[in-house]
C-alpha cells in the first residue's frame, strides 16, 4: 500500500477510490476508520496556492529591518571576520527560507525537561494518543509533528521531520478546534536528555520554529539547565513563548499558586516580562494534562494565537533582535567619532610645520628685501656685502659642503613630526569607535601616509629653491645678495630636505626655478633717484679733483654740496625704499607660506584626509543600517 504524504496532497494527489490520504500513515487510517463521523477533505485551492510570505504584509515593518540587515552585512563584509556576522546571516538565511513558505500555519513546539509530561500535553492537545508516553526514559527520541490542516509539508520539511513522524488531530468541528486550523505542533525530545543527539535536535528545531511552549512541572521548574540556557538567552523571544506548570494535580491546596508565582519570579529574573502590565511577555499559566485541568484553556490561547497569524514574524524580528544585539559592540560608538574641524586644522597646521612653510614665507621676504636692496642701496654698500660674502664663504666652503651631504637633524626631525601628525589624527578620529572600524580608519591613515614624507620633501625642497631667487642652488648667494654665512649655512642644510632626491617646481606656488620676487611700480623712480646720487657723489668729487689738480678754478662750496647730497642722499633712499618695501615683502612672504601650506594640506588631504573620511563614511552608512535595524523592533529590546 503506497502512502501519500502532505506535501503530495498539497500537489492534488490522491489514494486509492479518489480520496485523498491523510499521512499515509497505518495508525491514522486505523482511527479514522473507527471513527466514521471523522471528516475527510480533499485539498483546497488554497492548499495548493503559492503561499503569502510570512512577512511580507503591507505596512510589516519587519521587511525594511531585514533589508537594512542584509545591507549591513554586505558593508561589513571587508571589515568584521566571518564569526561576528555568522548569527546576522543565519537569521537573513532562515528569514528567506521562512517567507518562502506557508503563512497560513503556525509552528509550535512543546519542549520539556525528562518527566514534565510534554508528551502528554502534546497528545491531550491533539485529542489521541499520538505520542508515545511512559515510565521509560527519554520516551521521545524524535520530533514528532502534528497538523490540524493541510499544506504544512514544507515547514515539516524544513524541520527535517520525516513523513512517518507526522500525523494528524482528533478534531470534533467544535470552535476551539475552528481555530485551531493551521496550527502545526511539534512534540521535541527532552532537553536534559542523557542522549546528546536528542539535545542537538531539540537545538536545531527550537531555531526553526514559530513559538514554543516550554512545559515545566513542579520539581524542575527551577532547573539551572533551563533558565540558564534556553530561557534566559531566548528572553527577546517571550512574545513567542508560552511556560506552563504541568501535573499541578500533585500540588495540594494553594501550593500550585505558590509554585506559580515562584516560576513567574524566576521568569522575570531571566529577562521574561510575563505581561502583567500590559507589556509584552511570555504566556504563564498552570494545569495538568493528565487529568485535563486547564488544557482547555490552553487551547483557547493557542487558538488565537494562531488565527492571529503573526507568529512567523514575531519570531523573526525577535531573531533580529538578537542579532542586532550581538553586533552592537562593532556598530555602536560611545561618542561621536569624526573628523572635526578642529582635527583638520591641527593636522594642516603639523603638515605645514613639517615643510618648514614658516620658514619659507620668511625666507621669502627676505628675499623680496634683498631685492629690493639690490635694485635701491647704495652701489658701495652692495660692493662690501658682495666683498664679505665672498671672504666668509671662501673660509667656509668645505664646512658647508660637509653639513649638505650629511644627513641633517632636520630631516629626522621632519618625518616624526609627519608621522606624529598623522597618528594623532588617527587618534582624533576613532575617538569612541568600535575597535574593528578603529583598527580600519587607522590602516587607512598609516597607508596613505606612507608616501606623504617623499611628497611633502619635494614641497619643501621647491620653497627653499623659489626662496633662494633662482640661484645656482639654494643657498648659494650671488654678488650683492646679502646673504651671509650663517643663512647660507641654513639654506644647505633645509635644501638637503627629508628623502635628498630631485624635485619640480610646484605648480602655482610664488615664483618658481629661475624667477624673481615682483617688484613694485615705484622701484623705477627709486633706482632712478638711487642713480642720481651717485652721479651727483661722483660729479662732486670730480669737481673736487679738478679744483685740487688745479684744472677747475677754487670753489669748495658748490661741489661739497653736491658731493655731501649724494652721500647724504644715497643712504637715506635706501633707508626710504627699505621701509616702502617692508609691507609688500611681508605680503609676498605671507602668500608664500599660505600656498606652500595649502599645498601641504592639499598632499595630506589626498593622501590621509580622505582616505580616513572615507572609512568614516562607511561607518556612518553601515551605523544608519544598524539604527533601522533596531529601531522598528516590535520586542523593544
Amino acid at each position: 500500500m503506497t502512502a501519500v504524504t502532505d506535501r503530495d496532497r498539497a500537489e492534488g494527489v490522491e489514494g486509492p477510490q479518489g480520496r485523498s490520504w491523510d499521512d499515509g500513515l497505518i495508525a491514522r487510517r486505523a482511527a479514522d476508520a473507527a471513527q466514521e463521523g471523522s471528516r475527510q477533505e480533499r485539498p483546497t485551492d488554497d492548499d495548493v496556492r503559492p503561499q503569502v510570505e510570512a512577512y511580507g504584509l503591507p505596512g510589516s515593518p519587519l521587511r525594511p529591518r531585514l533589508d537594512a540587515l542584509r545591507e549591513l552585512v554586505g558593508l561589513s563584509r571587508a571589515r568584521l571576520d566571518g564569526d561576528t556576522l555568522a548569527e546576522a546571516g543565519r537569521v537573513l538565511d532562515e528569514a528567506s527560507a521562512r517567507q518562502r513558505l506557508s503563512s497560513r500555519h503556525t509552528v509550535v513546539a512543546i519542549a520539556g525537561a525528562t518527566g514534565s509530561g510534554k508528551s502528554t500535553l502534546f497528545n491531550a492537545l491533539a485529542g489521541a494518543q499520538i505520542s508515545e508516553t511512559g515510565l521509560r526514559r527519554p520516551t521521545t527520541s524524535a520530533p514528532l509533528a502534528c497538523s490540524w490542516t493541510d499544506g504544512a509539508a514544507g515547514l515539516l520539511d524544513r524541520l527535517a521531520i520525516p513523513g512517518r513522524l507526522r500525523r494528524r488531530p482528533v478534531q470534533g468541528g467544535t470552535d476551539t478546534d475552528e481555530a485551531l486550523q493551521g496550527l502545526v505542533l511539534v512534540d521535541l525530545p527532552d532537553h536534559d536528555s542523557a542522549a546528546t543527539g536528542h539535545r542537538d535536535q531539540v537545538d536545531r528545531v527550537l531555531a526553526l520554529v514559530d513559538a514554543v511552549i516550554w512545559v515545566v512541572d513542579p520539581e524542575k521548574y527551577a532547573d539551572a539547565a533551563l533558565h540558564e540556557r534556553y530561557l534566559r538567552p531566548l528572553a527577546g523571544h517571550a512574545e513567542i513563548t508560552f511556560v506552563v506548570l504541568n501535573q499541578i494535580d500533585r500540588l495540594p491546596g494553594e501550593a500550585a499558586d505558590l509554585v506559580l508565582d515562584d516560576l513567574r519570579r524566576l521568569l522575570d529574573e531571566d529577562g521574561m516580562a510575563v505581561g502583567e502590565h500590559g507589556e509584552p511577555g511570555a504566556t504563564v499559566m498552570s494545569l495538568s494534562a493528565l487529568t485535563g485541568h486547564g488544557v482547555g484553556d490552553l487551547r483557547e490561547l493557542l487558538g488565537r494565537f494562531v488565527q492571529d497569524r503573526t507568529a512567523a514574524t514575531r519570531r523573526l524580528s525577535a531573531d533580529v533582535d538578537a542579532a542586532a544585539a550581538r553586533l552592537r559592540p562593532v556598530y555602536v560608538a560611545e561618542g561621536r567619532p569624526g573628523l572635526g574641524e578642529r582635527a583638520r586644522e591641527e593636522f594642516t597646521d603639523r603638515l605645514a610645520e613639517a615643510v618648514g612653510a614658516s620658514a619659507a614665507g620668511q625666507a621669502a621676504e627676505r628675499e623680496w628685501r634683498r631685492n629690493a636692496g639690490r635694485a635701491c642701496g647704495t652701489p658701495w654698500l652692495r660692493l662690501w656685502r658682495w666683498y664679505e660674502s665672498t671672504r666668509q664663504l671662501g673660509g667656509g666652503g668645505l664646512d658647508l659642503m660637509a653639513q649638505a651631504l650629511a644627513p641633517p637633524e632636520e630631516e629626522l626631525t621632519a618625518r616624526q613630526r609627519v608621522e606624529q601628525a598623522v597618528r594623532k589624527l588617527a587618534d582624533d578620529a576613532v575617538d569612541g569607535l568600535p575597535t574593528p572600524w578603529a583598527q580600519a580608519v587607522r590602516e587607512a591613515a598609516v597607508n596613505g601616509a606612507k608616501g606623504l614624507p617623499e611628497a611633502l620633501d619635494e614641497l619643501s625642497r621647491n620653497a627653499q629653491a623659489q626662496a633662494s631667487g633662482g640661484r645656482g642652488r639654494a643657498g648659494s648667494p650671488g654678488p650683492g645678495s646679502g646673504t651671509t654665512g650663517p643663512d647660507a649655512k641654513g639654506a644647505a642644510v633645509r635644501g638637503s630636505g627629508l628623502a635628498g632626491r630631485a624635485v619640480t617646481p610646484v605648480a602655482g606656488a610664488p615664483g618658481g626655478r629661475g624667477a624673481r620676487p615682483p617688484r613694485p611700480a615705484w622701484w623705477p623712480a627709486a633706482v632712478l633717484a638711487q642713480a642720481s646720487m651717485t652721479l651727483l657723489q661722483i660729479f662732486g668729487g670730480l669737481w673736487l679733483l679738478g679744483q685740487i689738480v688745479g684744472v677747475i678754478e677754487p670753489g669748495l662750496v658748490t661741489p661739497a654740496l653736491l658731493m655731501l647730497a649724494g652721500v647724504v642722499g644715497g643712504p637715506l633712499v635706501e633707508w626710504s625704499c627699505a621701509a616702502a618695501a617692508r609691507g609688500p615683502a611681508r605680503r609676498y612672504g605671507q602668500e608664500a607660506e599660505r600656498r606652500l601650506r595649502e599645498t601641504a594640506a592639499g598632499c595630506g588631504r589626498a593622501r590621509v584626509l580622505d582616505p580616513v573620511a572615507a572609512e568614516l563614511a562607511r561607518y556612518r552608512e553601515v551605523r544608519e543600517r544598524y539604527v533601522t535595524v533596531t529601531e522598528f523592533s516590535t520586542t523593544g529590546r
